[in-house]
């Protein structure tokens, strides 16, 4: 049974180091890290990372020597070797402190409702106490602050997720339309609907039929802005268990 799950994104400032002295993501690092702590107080037997990238797949995490990559033979940090999603929500786990065990799997950015459907489901059938991390952006075509040219309807879409996230609407996120969120540069459009699918009231019900159940409530959320044209949400959905 899913116990918690969490939601942040993953922009590339959350690693301290990249911020300069301006540190200009503090205040988003600092809900992150509230969102993974309630992930870990909620004593997970496993905590299954979900997070966007170019291709649907598991992830290990050891470290990597740099000379597999042409360099000194030195040894990096673990998220420096996972794709962008997943080193951000190592990073995170690493800061709060979090020794547990961990799974990490990306979800393809252009994933069809049928494969985000499908690793939900999967998700919510496992077996012990679930903690589900999901990273994720919301649109980057949020006015002049944005990188590319912006687009009107990121505001409403944004929106919707947000009133989503705080309502703990599921069926909502199932139904973001993938080709919009293309088209508005959302790319945690995919792990936000294998979230969806994840708790959804036939997959707590599944696993009630197994003696586990569980289903979301109270939802929270912690940040919602677009410090550079892109939004960011923190969300946590704690679990009736």
């Amino acid at each position: 049974m899913i116990v918690a799950t969490a939601v942040c994104p993953h922009p590339p400032l959350l690693l301290r180091e990249l911020g300069g002295g301006l540190d200009p993501l503090a205040e988003l690092r600092k809900e992150c890290a509230s969102a993974v702590e309630a992930l870990a107080a909620a004593e997970p037997d496993v905590l299954v990372v979900v997070g966007g990238h170019d291709v649907s797949a598991e992830h290990a995490e050891a470290l990597v020597p740099v000379r597999e990559f042409g360099g000194t033979g030195e040894r990096v940090p673990r998220e420096r070797t996972l794709p962008p999603s997943l080193g951000v929500a190592r990073r995170l786990l690493d800061t709060v402190g979090y020794r547990g065990r961990v799974e990490m799997l990306t979800v393809a950015w252009d994933a069809s409702a049928a494969e985000v459907e499908e690793l939900g489901r999967r998700i919510a059938a496992r077996t012990g106490r679930i903690g589900l991390l999901v990273l994720g952006d919301g649109s980057a075509r949020r006015g002049d602050r944005a990188l590319v040219r912006p687009d009107e309807r990121a505001f409403a879409f944004d929106e919707e997720v947000r009133r989503c996230l705080s309502e703990g609407d599921w069926r909502g996120l199932a139904r973001l339309d993938p080709a919009r969120a293309a088209e508005l540069m959302a790319q945690g459009r995919a792990a936000l609907q294998v979230m969806a699918h994840a708790l959804t009231p036939d997959a707590a019900a599944d696993a009630a039929d197994d003696g586990r159940g569980g289903g979301p409530a109270r939802p929270r959320v912690l940040y919602a802005d677009d410090p550079f044209g892109v939004m960011y949400f923190v969300a946590v959905w704690p679990c009736d268990c």
